[in-house]
């Protein structure tokens, strides 16, 4: 089983027992709490309710309403946050008392309508009940109207209901701007309250009828219906008796840290044999792999590292054939200078001009395996610099043909460009005529006389091909996965008289995936090589 569905499962199981034993305990103690507490927090909600409505029938405007919300919440220890039901703040507790609104608790809100409830006759006198409901929206307009303007300019404001329950409005003073409510108010209304009210008289439900026609009449003119949130989400509740719950935090505490020690165990074994091979090698231990059983995340690892050290026991192979490739490439011309200068110091041998250009020759040749070697050392720390550009590829490609076409002519053999239309890529010009350039003396060194090697562009899709292909001797398969080695050739004699510093295909293949593209090869014995570039084309 994976090491995380193990450990996943192990959490869960301790986490139920947790989740189960809590809950228990919290259920059992909660209950009364949850008892006690209901009664006294509806008398809380009642309280807030009956001051908020009483607020609005007497004002008939929640203007000023923030003092009653902040003797409310000091009277009854709650955070009240007040708004209309489109959402309009009118009082928050908590930025009355000077600090930052916290989130409302998630208990639905108390609706508050400030809308008086009628007090009509009998339902059957149902004309007397219609004319007394068309007087109230009446006289609700006025005395609407007229309390929310004296609130509004400061007076102190007192309100009685009369007979039907409309408020009846009375001030400390009336403030000019402030007109006493009269009967022509409503004047223009009086005519669509009495067809409104009229169809009540035959609805059995009559005072239900009479007092939703009031509230559709008076509702452009009452204060909005509110929403009064109470609580906050970050309250602590009541607290709970210690006891049971420390008893049961300590049995939970205990199945954890067992469920540690078992998960430890499981995890450290590996660990410390990873740990130990891992100083081994450090200390060039390259032969030490880690044991590795199962299919877990674990297992996975102790793979990766044994695949990091046979990575590390190949590359220090590499390391040592590269060190006595370049020793055996050195060597045998090194030896050839020394015995000629020796010989001209000795005065064996005449310093004649063609053995000086025979010297100059092959030292220029270790020259270029020494610059070689560094280019490719450059590339593969990938610190050798690119400067990259959109470039047409054919003009890569014609700049090629034009540096190697006496080699061809002198060689006798054709070097043609097959590049009907342009292709773009981002490549730095320069690395890019260094590897076709590499790539055509090869092709031109294995043709015979006669022969040809083509240069071709194509654009499939979104990648940009380049093939250098030969009509020479080819290369036999079993060859063709050394041949981007270091200092391999074909040719077992290792003579330069068949190749050069033997660095060109290695340097060329790390320049193309610098580049982000490949390079590959397709040979047949016989009729001929193609080396394939790959480049990710762009559009100009």
């Amino acid at each position: 089983m994976s090491f995380r569905l193990r450990v996943l499962g192990l959490l869960m199981l301790v986490a139920m027992a947790a989740t189960a034993a809590t809950a228990w305990l919290t259920l059992r103690q909660a209950n009364n709490q949850v008892r006690e507490s209901a009664r006294a927090g509806q008398e809380e909600v009642s309280r807030i309710l009956d001051g908020l409505t009483t607020y609005g029938f007497v004002h008939g405007t929640w203007e000023g309403a923030a003092p009653t919300v902040r003797s409310l919440s000091a009277a009854t220890g709650q955070r009240i946050r007040v708004v209309t039901e489109t959402d309009v703040l009118v009082a928050d507790s908590d930025v009355l008392a000077g600090r930052p609104a916290r989130e409302v608790s998630g208990r639905p809100p108390v609706l508050a309508d400030a809308r008086p409830r009628l007090r009509l006759p009998a339902a059957k006198i149902p004309r007397a009940s219609v004319k007394r409901t068309v007087t109230a929206i009446t006289d609700y307009r006025a005395s609407v109207a007229y309390a929310a303007c004296l609130t509004s300019a400061g007076a102190a404001v007192t309100a009685r209901p009369d007979s039907v329950g409309i408020p009846r409005v009375q001030a400390d003073r009336r403030p000019a701007q402030c007109k006493e409510p009269t009967a022509g108010d409503s004047a223009p209304y009086v005519a669509q309250d009495s067809a409104a009210a009229v169809k009540c008289e035959s609805d059995p439900r009559l005072s239900a009828c009479l007092q939703r026609v009031f509230n559709e009449r008076t509702l452009a003119v009452a204060p909005p219906r509110l929403q009064i949130g109470l609580g906050a989400l970050d309250e602590s509740p009541a607290g709970l008796a210690a006891a049971p719950t420390v008893a049961v935090a300590g049995a939970v505490a205990l199945a954890a840290i067992v469920a540690a020690l078992v998960l430890s165990r499981a995890v450290l074994r590996p660990v410390r044999a990873l740990t130990a091979a891992a100083r081994g090698l450090g200390g060039g231990d390259l032969e030490h792999r880690v044991p590795v059983t199962g299919r877990d995340e674990i297992a996975e690892l102790g793979r990766a590292f044994n695949r990091m050290a046979d990575s590390l026991r190949s590359a220090e192979e590499r390391q040592r054939r590269m060190t006595g490739d370049i020793a055996h490439e050195l060597r045998t011309p090194l030896a050839n200078l020394r015995g000629y200068l020796e010989a001209l110091q000795d005065g064996f041998v005449e310093p004649t001009p063609e053995l000086l250009d025979s010297l100059h020759e092959e030292a220029m040749l270790q020259q270029r395996i020494v610059d070689d070697l560094q280019d490719l050392a450059l590339a593969e720390a990938g610190v050798l610099t690119y400067h990259r550009a959109v470039t047409d590829l054919r003009n890569v490609l014609d700049a090629s043909r034009t540096a190697h076409r006496a080699t061809a002519e002198q060689a006798g053999v054709a070097l043609e460009l097959a590049a009907p239309l342009p292709v773009h890529a981002a490549v730095d010009p320069d690395r890019l005529r260094q590897v076709i350039g590499n790539l055509v003396g090869n092709a031109l060194r294995a043709t015979a006389p006669g022969g040809t090697v083509t240069l071709e562009l194509r654009r499939e899709g979104r990648t940009a091909v380049i093939r250098v292909r030969d009509t020479g001797e080819g290369i036999p398969a079993e060859h063709l996965p050394q041949l981007f080695d270091r200092f391999w050739r074909a040719d077992p004699a290792r003579g330069r008289a068949t190749g050069g510093s033997g660095l060109g295909l290695a340097i060329a293949q790390q320049i193309v995936t610098d580049h982000g593209g490949t390079i590959g090869v397709e040979s047949v014995v016989g009729t001929g090589t193609t080396f394939v570039v790959a480049l990710t084309a762009v559009t100009e």
